[in-house]
């Protein structure tokens, strides 16, 4: 499609929307890099009056040019609606731009989609409801590019009042999943969703370095053979995590004194010239967890070496 077609067709498509935003609540953006530019851009898209303000006022020219309100001033950027959206660098950055404005913050809503800790999630909501504010916390599972499509999930915690009044502005960004009162929860959740992201993608690189020691095409190995398998090994999951709960971890199938009986792949790997150092820790685990006296254990049961259990 021609580029100014398709552009024009945007432009009429919010010109649209906006005649009909009278009765949609307002939002402001506070902090425009590639993920709340896109956050901005949606909302517009979605026919929400769209207040926006980022440090450096150049960066809002474009979502300006769209139909949003540009504000040059942090306080008329909050003055302008009743949900404030923030997704900066850090919760460093979050209250540097808000500590000067907390008396402008009461009866507002703030949803905060910075990353950060679950201690400073808490301690951020501590000072929202402080200064007469609702809060959510939150967590993009997903790139820009991928906000507003259904590969978008989006983790919230904190207020309920807040999320269920502006669920609606909230599900124009992707999947909406609220985690509990706890604005800890909404980071804690995004962590270890990351967390088994890159132990997954550790493997993955491991993987295709090992075949491709003889010559095997990392694209070839990944569709052909590694994903299929990949995928049948996620189907054992619930069931590894019924044991976690349950705290029966008798073997099924493979026990760890079979899967821990020999290092095969990190001995490969070494004589293949390939590094076992994404592979070697979980090694190390199960092989403790069989010296521990655990060796009839399915594989869960290597949690129980590095998980703090909650209080009771």
């Amino acid at each position: 499609m021609n580029a100014n077609l398709d552009r024009s067709s945007n432009v009429n498509h919010l010109h649209d929307a906006k005649a009909n935003s009278s009765t949609l609540p307002s939002v402001t953006v506070i902090g425009l890099g590639s993920m709340g530019s896109k956050l901005a851009g949606t909302f517009l898209h979605s026919g929400y009056a769209t207040t926006v303000w980022n440090r450096t006022p150049e960066k809002a020219a474009e979502l300006v040019g769209l139909g949003a309100s540009g504000a040059t001033e942090i306080a008329d950027a909050i003055a302008a609606s009743p949900l404030l959206i923030i997704c900066v660098l850090d919760y460093d950055a979050a209250r540097h731009i808000l500590e000067p404005m907390k008396e402008k913050l009461s009866g507002k809503v703030v949803v905060n989609l910075t990353t950060g800790t679950p201690e400073e999630a808490r301690t951020m909501g501590t000072w929202m409801r402080n200064h007469g504010a609702e809060y959510l916390d939150g967590g993009i599972m997903a790139v820009p590019s991928l906000i507003a499509t259904p590969h978008a999930v989006i983790l919230y915690s904190g207020s309920k009042t807040a999320y269920d009044n502006y669920k609606q502005v909230l599900d124009s960004l992707g999947t909406s999943h609220y985690l509990g009162s706890d604005p800890a929860l909404a980071p804690l959740n995004d962590l270890a969703l990351l967390s088994g992201m890159y132990g997954m993608f550790g493997g993955f690189i491991h993987a295709v370095a090992l075949v491709g020691t003889e010559g095997v095409k990392a694209l070839d190995f990944t569709t052909t053979l590694l994903m299929p398998f990949l995928q049948a090994m996620m189907s054992t999951m619930p069931e590894m995590a019924k044991q976690i709960d349950s705290g029966d971890y008798s073997a099924k199938d493979a026990s760890l004194a079979m899967q821990a009986a020999h290092d095969t792949i990190g001995e490969v790997s070494r004589v293949q010239g390939v590094s076992p150092e994404t592979f070697t820790p979980i090694f190390e685990l199960m092989k403790r967890r069989v010296e521990d006296g655990h060796g009839g254990d399915d594989f869960a049961s290597v949690i129980e070496l590095i998980r703090k259990r909650p209080s009771s």
